[in-house]
């Protein structure tokens, strides 16, 4: 599209945007009427432990909020010399999980429990065991089950309970509402009734009935919504929220908001059966779409959640990805400019990433765990960051950096070995996106290597979520009695640019030789989290 055609879209209101909350950044995509990102703003902010508990502030979420929306409209002022005052629709996204509690007057009762935290193994075991159904400890579910447990006094004054992009909808329209894969992320959802699973609601209310709260699970969960659905319209309030200025105008609908699972399965056309995505960011997780449910439950190993419009999705997570190879990057860049040298993060990051493809197929037999939190696969309540080496190992960069991004991949290569050898999925294709794949080709090819399928990344992966929740919201508007993949496939995606890496079998083996002594270094790892405190 000519930049004049963009500017009259900008300009009459045919744009739409996408704002997702990720872990460690707040993206906007701003899109045309041929679903391509026309323009984007961000601002990067961190997550706080505090009390033993992962967090982020409410007031942290409005101000970065408003400096990536801020950082947007300076973007198109430098590109196309305009403001952007109204777009056809618009859509939020955030991590998913956790726990966001409020009172019937909106009063939040506790801080922020993000999807991070661990401390809620025993609800999680319980309703597993009690539900027959995968129940994570991040899930909603587990965080208000263990805080009952825990008789946290607050519990009996909820009146609603949501996500993070559930809590920002809820501010900027006014609707208690949620798309159904992020719902699917709080509480079990039935994919034939699209709602909340009601026996498993049942068996919750008998569960918890003898502590005669004043409330019953299924009226402090938000609604649920399915992609191309309605979910409000922004107010004055909600516009002044994103933007205090007062330029951008009340009035823009919304689609349902979603997680970030469902938008990273947009963003790389992942909807349909037999497809799959990897995220890999500052967590990492593999999303895909069953043809069939699973033939047993996989408590702790296997998660399953929906797609935006209700298909079943099993889903293999690790808490950490990118985290501590991050820290090490800071680390040498200490070192350079310590030594009086200089070179941009980018620079950085290329430079030293590629040299992974030059590394020992198995590392060399070097062993790094990235576990800044715990990780619920391999049964660690806490992290503690190692890296272990034997004295006879070829230690050098190649080989450093290699393990890095393999240990990014250990938990995850756990979890799809039991969908890829137990349960016999089958899939067609894998298309990844999030950081882990910004330089080029490294990695995709550690992704092969570690789940022994052709990745593909998209050239837009790198706009991520933010960019997918613009999709729905693209749909919402312009679906046309047409389903999501059908959209996708024929508005946003028919002529995207695709790269695809296969791993060499020396690869694959190298990455399987790698696992093996991940699995039996847990045994390290386990130790320093009991003795390290």
């Amino acid at each position: 599209m000519q930049t004049n055609q963009i500017k009259e879209e900008i300009l009459h209101g045919k744009t739409v945007l996408g704002i997702e909350l990720g872990s460690t950044r707040i993206k906007a995509v701003l899109i045309n009427s041929e679903n391509q990102p026309i323009a984007q703003g961000a601002h990067d902010w961190e997550n706080t432990l505090l009390d033993g508990v992962w967090t982020y502030a409410l007031d942290d979420v409005w101000k970065g909020i408003q400096s990536c929306f801020a950082s947007l409209q300076a973007n198109i002022q430098h590109t196309y010399a305009l403001k952007l005052r109204r777009t056809k629709a618009l859509g939020v996204s955030a991590m998913m999980h956790g726990y966001l509690p409020f009172d019937s007057e909106g009063r939040q009762l506790a801080a922020f429990r993000t999807w991070r935290n661990t401390m809620t193994s025993q609800a999680a075991e319980e309703l597993g065991t009690l539900f027959d159904y995968p129940v994570p400890e991040r899930w909603s579910i587990s965080h208000l089950y263990q805080a009952i447990l825990n008789k946290e006094e607050h519990v009996k004054d909820l009146g609603f309970l949501t996500t993070l992009a559930g809590y920002v909808h809820w501010q900027l329209t006014g609707e208690k509402v949620l798309g159904i894969g992020d719902a699917s992320g709080m509480f079990p959802v039935d994919t034939k009734t699209g709602r909340y699973d009601t026996r498993m609601l049942k068996a919750f209310a008998d569960l918890t009935r003898a502590y005669k709260f004043p409330w019953q699970l299924e009226t402090v969960l938000p609604s649920i919504l399915t992609a191309g659905d309605h979910a409000g319209n922004l107010t004055e309030t909600g516009a002044l929220l994103i933007d205090p200025s007062g330029t951008l105008e009340a009035g823009i609908p919304l689609c349902p908001p979603e997680g970030d699972a469902g938008t990273g399965m947009v963003a790389t056309n992942s909807i349909a059966k037999r497809t799959g995505n990897v995220s890999a960011g500052t967590s990492v997780f593999a999303m895909i779409v069953l043809e069939k449910e699973l033939s047993k439950s996989y408590n702790k190993f296997i998660d399953l959640v929906t797609t935006p419009d209700g298909s079943l999705v099993a889903m293999s997570h690790g808490n950490n990805c990118t985290g501590e190879y991050d820290n090490w990057m800071r680390l040498f860049s200490e070192v350079l400019t310590t030594a009086g040298f200089s070179l941009s993060k980018g620079e950085l990051y290329d430079k030293l990433l590629y040299k992974a493809l030059e590394g020992d197929k198995d590392c060399g037999g070097l062993l790094p765990y990235n576990y800044l939190s715990g990780e619920t696969m391999t049964d660690m309540n806490e992290g503690r960051p190692l890296f272990v080496r034997e004295t006879t190992n070829t230690f050098n960069l190649a080989n450093f950096m290699r393990s890095q991004l393999f240990t990014a991949l250990g938990v995850l290569r756990i979890g799809m070995d039991i969908l890829f050898e137990q349960e016999k999925v089958a899939i067609d294709s894998i298309t990844g996106h999030g950081g882990f794949f910004k330089t080029a080709e490294v990695g995709q090819s550690m992704m092969a290597s570690a789940l022994h399928t052709p990745i593909s990344v998209l050239k837009t992966a790198g706009e991520g979520g933010a960019w997918g929740i613009a999709l729905l919201a693209s749909y919402m508007v312009h679906k046309q009695n047409r389903s999501l993949a059908e959209f996708l496939a024929k508005e946003a995606f028919a002529t995207a640019e695709i790269s695809t890496v296969e791993a060499s079998r020396e690869d694959i083996e190298g990455f399987n030789i790698f696992l093996e002594r991940y699995k039996r270094g847990l045994a390290v790892e386990k130790a320093a989290v009991q003795n390290l405190k």
